[in-house]
């Protein structure tokens, strides 16, 4: 293996073991050895790029080009033609991983579990910064600056992770990174004097053996000190990043939950989305459908999520310790033994339309059986799904508890904990005023909780006036519990937040429940759950029972016994759709019609009606978007121009020099060029005067045509000596070329010519020879390989000479600046 090779193999497993830093993040850690295995061929993409050998910006854009196939045969392969051809339906998906891993960050916590767009974040950005080590490290020499993307790598890991083995992730980053800089010293000094001269030149001179002593030793200290640097301040930039905060980006606050196998954390959004939009919807899709042994099913609530973190801003679940689905469940929290409680179990089945995250259930659940990839979140007893579960046609087994409390249990209710008391009575200080005054106004004369939380809950539903509404504007914060404090008009979600800011301002531990009242009865026996069966409701917390439901929204739902009802039971005609947890903000999409399923149907069975389209599906009824199809297509010309970059150049040039026509020679006369040797004018002395102009017309004639067949032979694999002699490249680009003898003779002929230029007396003009040196283009190109004929088309690799051109240039503007900022 050659030293190159090597410096490629280490470059990717210094990657590798700087990724390792992110393995703490997520569970499980499979995701490393997909990511291993495209950095490895991305890899090998490089060093057969390097091997042939193609300029550097070309390699690096066959590497991209070859990771974003990649990528695109692992994440979209069912959207790309032939599985890996990244079309405009690939860049779509992309972007909904994108934003379907954006949404899992802010969701999960440490361990996340690994999703489809999580998956895409972590092996796309190892595969990124793999790309970068490579280009620094392996195809531009410079192993010390790749560091820098080693260090972001490790900072983001070390900076969200709360693990106690920072330090042997530490150790893997540094250890990879001093393996890349030890190979690439290596490999430098293998080749002694390769840092001076660029051996990758035709016809660059040798390298001066006394030139390597010392100086060659000024890079290896530099490179030292860049990496003793890198390695420093990767100790010290993870001390500036725990500050962020949200999901995967804050550390996992324990909630006394269990994590066990799979464990993790879990944030959801404000699933107050879309409430509105789909209440006020004409068609009343069944959601569920399910059979129970409850001969009362009036208070068999399916509850799916408890809203119990109250910002100032809305209503919204804390993040919180998840684990693996227990069986038993453990016991309600604050649930004591002389409390009647009934036992019942129910069979659920969900429809296919109806997806999201989170799993409805009997509150307080004790058992559940479910096929999937579901887990257990303690505080609120909720089922989540991940890794893309949803509950999309589901069926599941419930075994829940009915509790039962009595009026004078609630009443007689000890003091909560005080950690849960100081939790769950947490109001913002942005809380205006006139909330206090009114709690505390409506629940004058009250001896005790239990008796405020009644107040609160009739002077809601009967006593103050309120009614319900569902065409007023939906808010979840402060300002909308004040505007419908003033107004008395909104629905459910409006009563539940109201009423339990209140609660928690009198000290009464109260969140917000979201789920679906019990539904209605059909007549097979069992209940049928629909669209408009979504409801919102206040839970209050008290000692001994636990936590429990309050109704104080006018004609939705029924008020439990225990609460001294004092309004007749609801009909329950309307209801609020409970959105999804991801669609943070975004309207709901309205039911669409299905023609294989009559009205009849759709209402009474939840398989019935077409599916809402799976996330990535393309589904959407927001329209064409336009904006991110123009940026993507722009992307893609980019992307495209840059491919076919160094065959545009390429054939600018060849038409450049073999146009008709003669034209001054570059750098003659006018620049002060000095005549080629041998060359004099027939009165001895240097050309002049009238000869000028025809000598540089001559000279720059047959400067290009030798120049553009020294080229094109080296595009056909015929790398230039420049010492040669012109009688001698000809015959060598014959030999090696395999031309016939047509073509070996025109490349003589053009080889006689720059002789004539270089030696004659008066340099004079050859006609045709634009001619001759396209008949040797022809040769070369019929004598060649496919493989050499397309590398000679896409990727010549004469276009080397504008990067050398390109870089003489900022040479020389850095050699004039240079002495005036030392002055």
């Amino acid at each position: 293996m050659s030293g190159r090779a090597r410096l490629a193999v280490c470059a990717a497993l210094a990657t590798l073991a700087a990724a390792c830093a992110l393995l703490p993040l997520v569970d499980p850690a499979t995701w490393l050895l997909q990511a291993a295995m495209l950095v490895g061929i991305q890899a090998g993409v490089g060093a057969a790029a390097r091997r042939v050998p193609l300029p550097g910006a070309v390699t690096v854009a066959a590497q991209a080009v070859v990771s974003l196939l990649l990528l695109t045969l692992v994440f979209a392969r069912q959207y790309a033609p032939g599985g890996f051809v990244p079309v405009l339906g690939v860049f779509v998906r992309f972007g909904e991983l994108l934003r379907q891993g954006a949404d899992d960050v802010s969701q999960y916590a440490i361990p996340a579990p690994v999703t489809d767009g999580i998956r895409l974040m972590l092996v796309g950005g190892v595969l990124v910064i793999a790309l970068l080590v490579d280009m620094l490290a392996v195809t531009f020499r410079s192993a010390a600056p790749a560091g820098l993307p080693l260090l972001a790598l490790y900072s983001v890991a070390a900076g969200l992770s709360e693990s106690g083995a920072r330090w042997l992730w530490f150790l893997c980053a540094a250890g990879g990174y001093l393996l890349l800089l030890l190979a690439e010293g290596r490999e430098r000094l293998s080749q002694w004097g390769r840092v001076f001269t660029d051996r990758s030149r035709p016809g660059s001179a040798p390298y001066q053996p006394g030139s390597v002593r010392g100086a060659a030793t000024v890079p290896v200290r530099t490179g030292r000190r860049i990496g003793v640097l890198a390695l420093g301040l990767s100790l010290l930039v993870p001390a500036a990043l725990p500050s962020l905060g949200g999901g995967l980006l804050e550390a996992a606050r324990d909630s006394g939950g269990q994590g066990g196998k799979g464990g993790g954390t879990i944030s959801a959004v404000n699933p107050l989305v879309a409430l509105q939009d789909s209440l006020n919807q004409p068609e009343n899709r069944t959601a569920l459908v399910y059979s129970t042994d409850s001969e009362e099913t009036q208070d068999l609530y399916m509850r799916i999520v408890a809203l119990d973190k109250f910002d100032g801003s809305a209503w919204k679940p804390s993040e919180r310790r998840i684990g693996e689905v227990p069986d038993p469940m453990p016991a309600p929290r604050g649930l004591a033994p002389g409390v009647r409680t009934d036992k019942v179990r129910s069979t659920v089945k969900a429809g296919e339309w109806y997806a999201q995250d989170w799993l409805p259930m009997p509150y307080p659940a004790n058992r559940v059986r479910i096929e999937g990839k579901w887990r257990f979140e303690p505080e609120g007893r909720t089922l989540v799904g991940y890794d893309g579960q949803t509950t999309r046609g589901v069926r599941y087994d419930v075994e829940s508890i009915q509790v039962r409390p009595t009026a004078e249990q609630l009443r007689n209710a000890p003091e909560p904990p005080a950690a849960l008391r100081r939790e769950y009575t947490a109001v913002p200080d942005s809380l205006p005023d006139v909330v206090r005054e009114t709690a505390r106004r409506v629940t004058r004369g009250a001896e005790d909780d239990y008796d405020r939380a009644v107040l609160l809950q009739d002077w809601f539903a009967v006593k103050g006036g309120f009614s319900y509404d569902t065409q007023v504007q939906a808010g979840s914060g402060t300002a909308a519990i004040t505007k419908f404090l003033q107004e008395k008009e909104g629905f459910c979600i409006h009563f539940s937040f109201a009423m339990a800011s209140m609660a928690r301002t009198l000290g009464i531990p109260a969140r917000v429940a979201v789920g679906f009242t019990p539904g209605t009865a059909r007549g097979d026996g069992k209940m049928e759950i629909g669209l408009q069966d979504a409801h919102a409701w206040p839970e209050l917390y008290f000692e001994g029972v636990g936590w429990t439901r309050f109704e104080p929204t006018p004609t939705r739902g029924t008020t439990p016994s225990y609460a001294q009802p004092n309004t007749p039971d609801s009909d329950g005609d309307t209801g609020e759709q409970l959105p999804d947890r991801g669609q943070a903000d975004r309207p709901a999409p309205s039911p669409s019609d299905d023609d294989r399923c009559t009205a009849q149907e759709k209402r009474s069975d939840p398989e019935c009606g077409l599916a809402n389209p799976l996330p990535g599906s393309g589904g959407s009824e927001k329209g064409f978007p336009l904006p991110a199809a123009v940026g993507i297509a722009a992307g893609a010309l980019v992307l495209l121009l840059l491919l076919v970059l160094p065959m545009l150049l390429r054939l600018r040039s060849r038409a450049r020099r073999l146009r008709p026509g003669t034209r001054p020679a570059r750098g003659a006369s006018a620049a002060g060029e000095k005549p080629p040797p041998g060359r004099t004018s027939p009165a001895g002395g240097s050309p002049a005067g009238t000869h000028d102009d025809e000598i540089a017309a001559a000279t720059a004639q047959v400067r290009d045509a030798w120049q553009e067949m020294i080229d094109t032979a080296w595009d056909y694999g015929v790398v230039p000596q420049e010492a040669a002699t012109p009688r001698n490249a000809a015959a060598r680009i014959a030999r090696i070329g395999e031309l016939g003898p047509e073509e070996t003779a025109a490349a003589h002929r053009v080889a006689l010519a720059v002789e004539q230029v270089l030696y004659a007396p008066v340099p004079r003009a050859t006609p045709g020879l634009a001619d001759e040196v396209r008949r040797v283009h022809a040769g070369l190109r019929a004598a060649a390989p496919r493989r050499v004929r397309l590398r000679a088309l896409l990727l010549p690799p004469s276009t080397a000479r504008l990067r050398w051109a390109a870089a003489g240039r900022l040479r020389a503007v850095r050699s004039r600046l240079t002495p005036r900022f030392a002055k």
